[in-house]
């Protein structure tokens, strides 16, 4: 086994993570530093120094990375209408270059050896984590637990745990895994792997259910800046802030919960169970300033490229160069996209009743059906004839003529 001194673990404090730490303890007998990204967990990480310690950790670094998150990652992605698969936001898969990218600074400043995660050898995060390890650190040697332990289940977990005296909240009778961030909250596994089962309503825990959200609507206008998101109802709020208010608004209102079978980058077929309130709303009230701001040629190309990015965000190529250029593209077309949206919330739905913007390419004299300035009607006959051309030469020809 190749000597390690030193290791930078990704901790969350959650059963996986926490058996990790006192784990590579034991196997490799190194020192090993927890790295905690804020990125939005709450209460997830009351009290999570002091149980890193206890756990074995030699040093604890706690990140706030919530508005970094937010403003270079969440509103890319917003921006971009990266959504995987026609319904998956990737709350989960966008966090996780940000996570790795400071955990490879940390290993740097602290000279470690290694760094080391808690994601499974069946899953999309340990190719996102590594990724990106290897993009900052070609050389850096990774430690990925679930590839090499013993352990077979998250119960032999708990029982290890137990019989190490390592504080855990999961139980065998609750072992479905949840990922929580500033952007969404995620559940997989456990009672959910039955893709016919539905998740019971406690589970939960930022969105009522559409049935039990208030009885009147709730309208709110979200103001853009070149496709960025920054005021709510006039009120200006740094990007995280933002998000924060529109996951209690759109909470409240039933807004952002998904069910989902997707298809893992490694090749398998998973169930996720998602809430993302405040995004579900942004995406939609971006889409809705697009719809005047933005030209008609750039907007389709930039559809074109949906799939892809969602895709690249999705697999964890974040820092790619192919990523790179998208980037440039995206920043790019969001030049203008500036402007007011105004919604209406009401029992799960999401809709746009109003937009404006001092930057709009709608012009009521071009589109209404009075008699306009810049248009006349008798112009599209000829416009007709012109694009019809080669379907009447198709005709012509299959008729012999």
């Amino acid at each position: 086994m190749e000597k390690v001194k030193k290791v930078v673990l990704a901790y969350s404090g959650g059963l996986d993570t926490s058996v990790i730490l006192h784990w590579l303890k034991e196997r490799y007998g190194c020192e090993v530093i927890a790295y905690v990204a804020d990125i939005g967990q709450e209460e997830e990480l009351v009290g999570i120094e002091e149980k890193a310690y206890k756990t074995g950790a030699s040093k604890v670094y706690i990140e706030d990375l919530k508005e970094e998150f937010a403003r270079d990652f969440v509103f890319f992605a917003i921006k971009a209408s990266a959504v995987y698969e026609g319904g998956y936001l990737m709350g989960t898969s966008i966090a996780r270059p940000l996570i790795a990218k400071r955990q490879i600074e940390i290993a740097r400043m602290e000279k470690a050896d290694a760094v080391a995660h808690g994601a499974t050898g069946k899953g999309n995060d340990q190719v996102r984590f590594e990724l990106t390890y290897y993009a900052f650190e070609p050389e850096i040697k990774v430690i990925a637990p679930w590839r090499e332990w013993e352990f077979a289940s998250r119960e032999e977990l708990i029982e290890y745990a137990k019989r190490h005296k390592i504080p855990i909240s999961a139980t065998k009778e609750k072992p479905y895994s949840i990922d929580r961030n500033l952007m969404h909250i995620s559940y997989e596994g456990g009672i959910l792997e039955d893709p016919w089962v539905e998740p019971e309503e406690n589970m939960f825990i930022l969105t009522k259910s559409p049935e039990e959200a208030p009885d009147e609507p709730t309208y709110l206008e979200i103001s853009f800046e070149d496709g960025s998101p920054v005021a709510v109802n006039g009120e200006r709020m740094s990007p995280a802030k933002l998000i924060y208010h529109l996951n209690r608004i759109g909470g409240e209102n039933g807004i952002g919960r998904i069910d989902i079978v997707e298809n893992r980058f490694v090749g398998m077929k998973s169930r996720g169970v998602y809430e993302t309130p405040g995004c579900t709303i942004l995406h939609v009230a971006h889409r809705a300033i697009e719809s005047i701001t933005m030209d008609r040629e750039v907007m389709r190309i930039r559809d074109s490229l949906i799939p892809k990015i969602s895709e690249l965000i999705y697999y964890g190529f974040w820092f790619s160069p192919e990523m790179e250029c998208l980037k440039e593209f995206i920043e790019k077309s969001q030049k203008g996209v500036t402007g007011t949206v105004r919604l209406k919330l009401y029992k799960g739905g999401c809709y746009v009743v109003g937009r404006k913007s001092d930057s709009s390419l709608y012009m009521k004299d071009l589109a209404t059906f009075e008699r306009g300035r810049f248009y006349e009607q008798k112009d599209a006959t000829g416009f007709i004839k012109l694009n019809s051309l080669r379907l009447r030469v198709q005709s012509m020809v299959k008729k012999g003529r």
